[in-house]
């Protein structure tokens, strides 16, 4: 039996392109005949947010991306149709633009507990789709519960900030990868697919590491 390809992959739980690449990687991991390992790595586009930002989405893209709110709305229309077309419902009239280093962190803690999969898949629902706040710890201890996790451990976790150093890891090994934007994947350690591509590119990669892996021989113990 073929070991199973491993997939790491750097992103941000406030990144809309994230939450549109998870599900067309998740499409192509469906059709490929054999198993995948995922570990999600911590990347944070705006490490200066603060954790209660003024203002809505549209405000916040209108001046990191120096557009007027109106591109900046336009921006927002397009991503989330563009979600819809593989199932997801952004409504970015709820959303609460916030620091995500809080969040890295707990998905670390889940890690650790065998749930960092759950809990991604929770966070992104619970920002782009319930309008939860997911920079705060309460409110993140109550997420990681809702997932199985033990509530308490996980708000001291964060408390204590157990898992920084991890997140800060995550995003030096993003550096000296050359990674500047997310999402970005990184299969079996042979292949970078950089941003929310087709689910046939990933299913490729998928299907090119296998059979390298398959025809590497294996050293004798």
């Amino acid at each position: 039996m073929s070991a199973p390809i491993d997939v790491q992959i750097w992103s941000d739980v406030q990144c809309p392109w994230c939450y549109i690449g998870k599900r067309k990687f998740e499409a192509a991991v469906a059709q490929f005949e054999g198993d995948v390992t995922v570990t999600y790595r911590s990347f944070e586009l705006a490490p200066d947010t603060p954790v209660d930002f003024e203002g809505s989405p549209v405000d916040y893209l209108s001046q990191r991306k120096g557009v007027t709110p109106e591109q900046a709305q336009q921006m927002v229309d397009r991503v989330s149709g563009i979600a819809e077309s593989v199932g997801l419902e952004y409504h970015y009239d709820r959303i609460h633009q916030t620091n995500t280093v809080l969040a890295h962190e707990l998905l670390h803690f889940a890690k650790a507990h065998g749930k960092q999969v759950e809990l991604k898949e929770r966070l992104l629902r619970a920002y782009f789709t319930e309008g939860r706040h997911i920079g705060r710890a309460d409110d993140l201890a109550q997420l990681a519960a809702e997932v199985g996790l033990d509530g308490a451990a996980a708000a001291a976790a964060l408390a204590e900030h157990t898992y920084l150093a991890d997140v800060k890891a995550d995003m030096a090994q993003a550096v000296a990868y050359g990674i500047q934007g997310v999402p970005f994947f990184v299969i079996d350690d042979r292949y970078g697919i950089s941003g929310a591509q087709e689910s046939a590119t990933f299913l490729a990669a998928l299907q090119q590491a296998a059979a390298e892996s398959e025809s590497t021989p294996v050293a004798a113990s």
